[in-house]
């Protein structure tokens, strides 16, 4: 008996050990972004932004290549981790650059886009998804902001390992400077460690004949929280739209806010029995000069607790819808339409939005 409690107790104490040395690991290597940093501009365009030029921009959570149709996801109660194999990341990332070209936008934002991660088997998305398009905004200039940089994931099992992901804006108009901003996180040491460190991707356009710019802001607000770090992350972004609203520049905030927007009639998509449910953006909250807008005619995203292709009953009464995708915009902007581009799910777990629109003096 003296022998196995021995045993049992030498276990424990390697088990501690290893525990420990992770841990260690993860807190020296943890990513600590500086509150505002330079993003490098790569690549060239040729357009130029200007007053009355009609312009389309598009934005999509790419679900980092991997959640598709056939997922479910361990963090919304479905069981996988792992959701598709290499092929079929790669099938996903070619219909994402299909869609891209149909659609043929000016600017393009993407979330969680994968750069070196082991859930996307270490394709470098952007570049993947370049190579198997050919519309202009895919070989003009992008911005890169990282909110996702762990080496290594050690939850759940099988461990996610390693991630490499973040915020893309691709555009084919003149950018004079992009900023990584870094937002609240609600997270406290140990989890810290291997969580996002959510931010936003600044990017500033000049104007032909005009003082003012325009102020890009892509964004994926925080998701798997109590509700503090929406709270937090919202009221940031709130207070630094109003400052260049108060500058006269022109602003755009767009992507995945994982909120609903309380001016939109949600009503075709009830709040099922599932585990992850949206937080709400209170529009009255910001500037009454704001337009929130998106398409509500169709879901901008869908539950993960199970699989879409899987699921025998697919509509809203029994399978899970949001509408968490769209933009924020100042009145200086006219807008001529928004709409969701319906892929079926096929290639993400989002749907990707599209706005038309305009400056205007």
């Amino acid at each position: 008996m003296k022998k196995f409690v021995h045993v049992l107790g030498a276990i424990l104490l390697v088990l501690v050990f290893l525990v420990a040395t992770l841990v260690g690991y993860l807190t020296i290597d943890e990513y600590k972004p500086a509150d505002v940093e330079i993003v490098e501009i790569e690549g060239k365009s040729s357009g130029t932004l200007s007053i009355d030029k009609p312009l389309t921009m598009m934005t999509w959570n790419l679900g980092y290549g991997a959640l598709g149709d056939n997922a479910d996801f361990f963090m919304d109660g479905g069981k996988m981790v792992y959701s598709a194999d290499k092929n079929r990341v790669q099938e996903n990332l070619k219909g994402i650059a299909k869609t891209i070209d149909a659609e043929n936008p000016d600017i393009m934002l993407f979330q969680e886009t994968d750069r070196n991660s082991s859930r996307s088997y270490f394709i470098d998305e952007l570049d993947y998804i370049k190579e198997n398009g050919n519309s202009a905004v895919l070989s003009s200039q992008d911005m890169y902001a990282t909110n996702f940089n762990v080496s290594y994931v050690p939850l759940p099992i099988p461990p996610i390992g390693r991630v490499h992901a973040g915020l893309i804006t691709l555009s084919t108009l003149e950018v004079s400077e992009a900023s990584r901003l870094k937002l609240p996180s609600p997270f406290k040491w140990p989890l810290s460690t291997i969580n996002l460190k959510r931010c936003l991707l600044e990017s500033r356009f000049p104007i032909e004949g005009s003082d003012k710019e325009l102020v890009l802001i892509n964004l994926h607000l925080e998701a798997y929280d109590e509700g503090e770090g929406k709270i937090a992350q919202t009221n940031m972004l709130k207070n630094l739209l109003k400052e260049e609203i108060d500058k006269g520049n022109y602003v755009i905030a767009g992507g995945d806010f994982n909120q609903v927007f309380s001016n939109i009639d949600i009503s075709a998509y009830p709040q099922l029995g599932v585990e992850w449910k949206p937080g709400k953006i209170d529009t009255s909250d910001f500037d009454s000069s704001l337009q929130f807008v998106t398409d509500a005619t169709l879901p901008t995203c869908r539950s993960l607790d199970k699989s879409l292709a899987d699921a025998s009953l697919k509509d809203p009464e029994h399978f899970q819808y949001y509408v968490l995708d769209g933009f924020i915009v100042s009145s200086n902007i006219q807008i001529y339409a928004v709409t969701t581009i319906d892929t079926q799910f096929k290639f993400s777990d989002h749907n990707p939005v599209k706005m038309s629109f305009k400056l205007i003096n």
